[in-house]
């Protein structure tokens, strides 16, 4: 008995929008093709906060203006169907999203 192979599917991004657009892809290919699909899982939002000087030369009074950047992140288990993951590989993906796929099994 061999066990199937199984893809794990890394999605982050900046953009919530742009996150969950290939999430609902990735979703529309495994209904297609019919492959079992866990998630998208959210996970722990990274937030990286700045604070920085508003005025640059040391006068007036102390104000400091405070620059976020969040960082969203999902995660999708999937059979690893050979047809469903060539499908995953030719979504468009937006500029602001990382994903990363990783095989396992």
């Amino acid at each position: 008995m061999h066990m199937t192979q199984k893809a794990r599917i890394r999605l982050s991004s900046t953009s919530t929008e742009h996150l969950d657009s290939v999430c609902n892809q990735i979703k529309r290919i495994t209904r297609k093709t019919g492959v079992r699909m866990a998630g998208p899982i959210p996970l722990p939002t990274r937030r990286m906060v700045i604070p920085t000087r508003k005025t640059p030369c040391g006068q007036g009074s102390e104000s400091w203006d405070k620059w976020e950047m969040r960082i969203h992140k999902r995660l999708i288990d999937i059979d690893a169907d050979e047809r469903a993951i060539r499908q995953i590989m030719r979504i468009n993906i937006p500029d602001s999203v990382y994903i990363e796929i990783e095989l396992t099994g």
